[in-house]
């Protein structure tokens, strides 16, 4: 492996300030954050406005902001994202760590849509594939989904007060108790379904953001009840909740500090 550039590495912490604030930032007050000699700030950010990765706002002389071009290379990255494989890959990741399943899926309409699936190696495993459809309210990724949406927006998809689709007798079949249970995962952001779309399987889920912070996917770990438990439960939620940060983080999605 080679090393690492000096001038780059400080031209990178320059413009990785810019993720800390929403306004601008003078030359003084990113040699006291970066702890950086005065001379070479200078050259840096000289260097850095005249490719137009900074910019001073002609009201604010001495004072410097993000340029056009990141956003434009920003925006190529986004062109070139894939979510299936994206999830594909932290799925991979996801299920070298736990053995388990690991599932990305979307909603579509009162559906879920598997789109990447990454299997267990033992023999006693979740059977499911990609592409497959089932009923949201029914799965921890729907679950998690619907937790996303409005007010409104649920409204349109769950319809009246009639009850809904059972996959399994733990299937929740009154959209209440389905609501109640969404207000629930809204505050913990993470979801979980024991037996609901499969008696034998039970799973938990958290939210995947693009770089809107919008939630576009949910991911998954699939267990099956020979090795659920309650414990086995929160290290999973854990897991879980990491692999949907990582693969937001692949989406361009912004954490907060």
């Amino acid at each position: 492996m080679g090393r690492l550039v000096p001038a780059v590495t400080r031209a990178l912490d320059i413009l990785e300030l810019f993720l800390e604030t929403d306004g601008t930032l003078s030359a003084p007050e990113i040699t006291r954050r970066l702890g950086l000699p005065r001379t070479t700030v200078h050259e840096l950010v000289t260097t850095l406005t005249a490719r137009n990765y900074l910019v001073q706002p002609a009201d604010q002389l001495g004072r410097y902001r993000l340029g056009v071009r990141g956003y434009q290379l920003g925006s190529r990255y986004a062109e070139q994202l894939d979510l299936a494989a994206e999830g594909r890959q932290v799925a991979r990741g996801i299920a070298e760590t736990c053995d388990e399943t690991v599932h990305v899926a979307v909603l579509e309409g009162r559906d879920v849509i598997y789109i990447a699936k990454v299997d267990s190696t033992h023999a006693v495993r979740m059977v499911s594939a990609t592409g497959r459809r089932l009923p949201a309210h029914c799965t921890s990724v729907g679950k998690m989904l619907l937790a996303s949406l409005s007010e409104d927006e649920l409204d349109a998809r769950l319809g009246g007060p009639e009850p809904l689709a059972a996959l399994t007798p733990h299937s929740i079949t009154s959209p209440d108790v389905l609501r109640t249970e969404l207000g629930e995962i809204r505050e913990r952001g993470v979801a979980v379904e024991e037996r609901e779309s499969n008696p034998d399987v039970s799973c938990v889920a958290a939210p995947v953001r693009d770089s809107s912070g919008e939630v576009v996917a949910a991911l998954s770990i699939s267990v099956p009840m020979i090795r659920w438990s309650e414990e086995r439960r929160a290290g999973l939620e854990e897991l879980v909740v990491k692999g949907a940060a990582d693969l937001s983080d692949r989406l361009g999605h912004r954490r907060s500090p």
